[in-house]
This record gives C-alpha cells, sequence and structure tokens, in this order.
C-alpha cells in the first residue's frame, strides 16, 4: 500500500495515532530513530489502541537504512517548506511519505536531498505554523489512497 515514515518522533500519542491509521488503511508505518518515546509507552499504547499489535510497523537506526531497505516507488518529504501542493500530485501504490518531528520538523539537510517537486505542503492560511503530525498524515494517506480508488482494501462504510 502506502508508507509513512516519522523521523525521530517525539510525542507517543501521534505516533501511537498513526499506528491507527496506518493499520486502517492497510499502510506500513516507518520509525526512524532517535525515538522521543519507548514503544512500550503508555502513552503510545493509549493512542494506538489494540492496533499497536497488528500495525505494520519497522524502527531504523537511520533514514538511509529506511530507504535501503525498502523498495518505494516515490519518497516525498511533507513539510511547511515545500512548494508543491499536495493536492496537485497523482500518487502511486507504494510512495512513501516522509514527515519531521513534532518541534523541528526535518533537518535540512534531509530537505535539501529531495527535489522541490518531492516537497510537498498541505495547504493552510500563511498565519499559522502547522498542522498536528498525526492529523498532516491523515490527509497525506487519505488523498493518496482516495486517488488509487482505495485499492488493496476491504472497505467498510457507515459501520457495516
Amino acid at each position: 500500500m502506502f508508507h509513512i515514515i516519522l523521523f525521530n518522533p517525539e510525542i507517543p500519542p501521534n505516533t501511537g495515532n498513526i499506528m491507527r491509521l496506518c493499520s486502517n488503511t492497510g499502510s506500513n508505518l516507518h520509525l526512524i530513530k532517535p525515538l522521543g518515546f519507548d514503544l512500550n509507552s503508555k502513552n503510545l499504547k493509549r493512542a494506538a489502541l489494540d492496533y499497536s499489535e497488528i500495525s505494520n510497523l519497522k524502527v531504523y537506526d537511520s533514514l538511509e537504512d529506511c530507504l535501503s531497505e525498502n523498495k518505494f516507488n516515490n519518497v516525498f518529504a511533507i513539510t511547511k517548506f515545500g512548494k508543491e501542493n499536495l493536492f496537485s500530485l497523482k500518487f502511486e501504490i507504494d510512495d512513501a511519505f516522509l514527515f519531521g518531528n513534532e518541534t523541528s520538523g526535518l533537518p535540512s539537510e534531509i530537505l535539501n536531498s529531495f527535489t522541490t517537486k518531492n516537497k510537498l505542503r498541505i495547504p493552510m492560511k500563511k498565519q499559522n505554523r502547522s498542522l498536528n503530525l498525526s492529523n498532516a498524515a491523515s490527509i497525506v494517506l487519505y488523498e493518496a489512497w482516495r486517488q488509487n480508488n482505495f485499492k488493496l482494501a476491504e472497505l467498510s462504510f457507515n459501520g457495516e
């Protein structure tokens, strides 16, 4: 399906919510160390509910390890510094979306390694700083999934 990569996530409930998101969309979650919490954190487990047991989760020592161990179709950095509007691109199965941590985002050396086309922004009011990490991941993942007609999933609408 799709891949969410979290670079040095700091807040357990955000990561827990993204674990639920990935589980519910059939996507994979990749965490890049250092993590700002223990994977057995009570706050992480509370946010992830029982999805932490079935989530497709892998932890890496570095972003380079993550990128070399996986065959992503495209990798997009999601950043407020992006020039490309998220909604102007077409996404494909096995695309990966890289998010920085909650307080400092992605380091400049990582951002500079991406082409302008692969640095995406989520539209928002100019005077505002950022969206919550788990909300941003949800927006991106559901847009990519929607564009692909919700492929590779058995859908349940309205509790059916």
